[in-house]
C-alpha cells in the first residue's frame, strides 16, 4: 500500500519564513519534523499520485496568486496556531474537495478551518502561556499563496513529491 500524500500551500518567502521561525521557536524539538505549513489536504491517497498531479497541474494553470491574511491566534488546546483567511483559498480547496471526494477520508471531508500550526503536543498550561504572551502584541499580517506542495507521508517526516506554481 503506498503511503498518503498531503497538499499543503507554497507561502510567499517572507510570510513562510516568520511562520516557520515561530515554529522552530515553540514546537517541541523533537517532534518537529516538517516545516510550517497550511494543509488543504491531510491524508490523499498515495495510489491515486499520477491523477492527483494531473488534477493540480491543471488546477494552478486556472488560478493566480492570492492574498492571505494572518489575523488571529488559536489556542488548541495543547498547542497554538495561527488563523489562516483567503477567499482564494477557500474557493481552491472547495473545487479540490469537490473533484477528489471519492477518495477523500474522514479528515478532509470534515470543515476547513485553514492555520497554521506553531507549537502543538505540549502541556496545556505551557500551551496557554504561549497563547497568552503572544496574544499580548499580535499584529494581523498579510502574505500570498504562490502554489502548492504535494508531499508524501514517511511516518513522521515528509517528502517532496511536486511543487505547482499558479499562473
Amino acid at each position: 500500500m503506498s503511503r498518503p500524500l498531503i497538499l499543503t500551500l507554497k507561502l510567499d518567502a517572507d510570510s513562510f519564513a516568520m511562520l516557520d521561525g515561530l515554529r522552530r521557536r515553540y514546537f517541541p524539538a523533537d517532534r518537529n519534523v516538517v516545516p510550517a505549513h497550511v494543509t488543504l489536504f491531510h491524508a490523499l491517497p498515495g495510489g491515486e499520485e499520477e491523477r492527483l498531479v494531473r488534477d493540480l497541474n491543471r488546477e494552478v494553470s486556472r488560478h493566480s496568486a492570492f492574498d492571505l491574511s494572518y489575523p488571529s491566534l488559536r489556542f488548541l488546546g495543547r498547542g497554538v496556531a495561527i488563523n489562516v483567511l483567503g477567499d482564494g483559498l477557500l474557493t481552491l480547496r472547495q473545487r479540490l474537495a469537490e473533484l477528489w471526494r471519492p477518495c477523500l477520508g474522514a479528515q478532509d471531508r470534515a470543515g476547513y478551518r485553514p492555520h497554521v500550526t506553531i507549537q502543538n503536543k505540549v502541556a496545556a498550561g505551557e500551551a496557554r502561556a504561549l497563547f497568552a504572551s503572544l496574544s499580548e502584541g499580535w499584529r494581523s499580517f498579510d502574505g500570498r499563496a504562490e502554489g502548492l506542495l504535494l508531499w508524501r507521508y514517511l511516518g513522521g517526516p515528509w517528502g517532496s513529491v511536486a511543487e505547482f506554481v499558479f499562473r
